[in-house]
């Protein structure tokens, strides 16, 4: 479904004048901001470990072809870097990131004004960190385990498109696709 609304162009990719029908993929449309912004549209949802858009499409949708809206709707061009990993690919990536996976990433406080909750970073080589400096002494170390749980942590959450405006996206989607010049 989704690569049928990109328009055919002719296209020699090696440069020797055989020319061949291809697919535009550089052909692109976005999600209008007045629609991106209506809450009533999604629902927020927590991926879980092993989940890939297609099984979240199938299970929301009852079709996996439909991947392309869950990618779409959360701005997600790249599923292998914006995606979160499961167990094992985490475990990998962590490994082959940091000599020390549980080694300092990075320090933590308090926000002192405003919300508390709020954490700020501080890194021990910052201008602001000096080592002996009793005021960061209330700061909470951050691993590069945890840092990098934090930022698949942040991946999980995601917008899914209300099954019900499904049909009304899709043919949206093919009017902008045939309107786009490039």
């Amino acid at each position: 479904m989704y690569f049928k609304n990109f328009p055919t162009i002719i296209y020699d990719a090696v440069g020797n004048g055989e020319f061949k029908d291809v697919k535009n993929l550089l052909r692109r449309v976005a999600i209008r901001a007045k629609v991106k912004s209506n809450t009533l549209l999604y629902d927020t949802y927590d991926v879980k470990e092993g989940e890939t858009p297609e099984s979240i499409a199938d299970k929301l949708y009852d079709d996996p072809e439909l991947h392309w809206i869950v990618l779409l709707v959360n701005d997600i061009t790249d599923r292998y870097h914006q995606w979160p990993m499961n167990y094992s690919q985490f475990n990998e990536f962590i490994a082959d990131k940091y000599d020390d996976v549980d080694g300092t990433h990075h320090y933590e406080l308090a926000q002192s004004s405003g919300n508390t909750d709020t954490k700020i970073e501080v890194y021990n080589n910052s201008a602001l960190y000096t080592g002996d400096d009793d005021s960061y002494s209330t700061a909470s170390v951050v691993t590069n385990r945890e840092y990098e749980e934090n930022q698949q942590d942040l991946k999980r959450q995601i917008r899914l498109l209300d099954p019900r405006y499904v049909q009304q996206f899709t043919e949206e989607y093919e009017t902008l696709m045939k309107e786009s010049i490039i």
